[in-house]
């Protein structure tokens, strides 16, 4: 049997409840990017084009500083890795997590929430920051009421 870990980002907190109801129904553990300067409202102003994740997201190099706690990803085969969908990508932040550990061989099922934007080519721009032999799945976009039977059945599929 293989051993999942539920991973994620959330800077508003609803990928965080997303997060820990898809933890609970896989019985997996949770881990959460915290970024070491936590996002202030101000920061996350997408009509801001001089607001922090405006900047983050026109210059994809920038890797934010995460709190360095220890994910033990080779302890897992599957990572169900959430975040919030920025520009129709992942946050720079979600790169700089995969930089940060090894997960050659391992399976990255990313699922996301998002206000309006689709995955776009998240998945692509993820796989630059991973190991040739890291298998990274384009999950789903999910909203903040998904129940925990919908997200069984689509993990089930993992």
């Amino acid at each position: 049997m293989s051993k999942k870990l539920v991973a994620f980002f959330s800077a508003s907190g609803v990928t965080a409840s997303v997060a820990k109801k898809l933890a609970d129904v896989l019985s997996a553990d949770i881990f959460e990017i915290k970024p070491k300067t936590p996002y202030t409202e101000k920061d996350l102003d997408w009509r801001n084009p001089l607001s922090r994740s405006s900047v983050e997201m026109q210059n994809r190099d920038i890797r934010p500083e995460i709190e360095d706690k220890d994910a033990k990803i080779s302890s897992y085969d599957t990572v169900f890795l959430g975040f919030p969908i920025w520009w129709y990508v992942a946050p720079t932040l979600i790169n700089t997590f995969l930089e940060k550990y090894d997960f050659s061989g391992k399976k990255i099922v990313l699922f996301a929430t998002s206000g309006g934007s689709g995955f776009g080519k998240t998945a692509d721009g993820l796989k630059g920051s991973v190991a040739k032999d890291t298998v990274i799945i384009e999950g789903k976009l999910f909203s903040r009421d998904v129940t925990a039977e919908e997200l069984k059945k689509w993990a089930e599929n993992f």
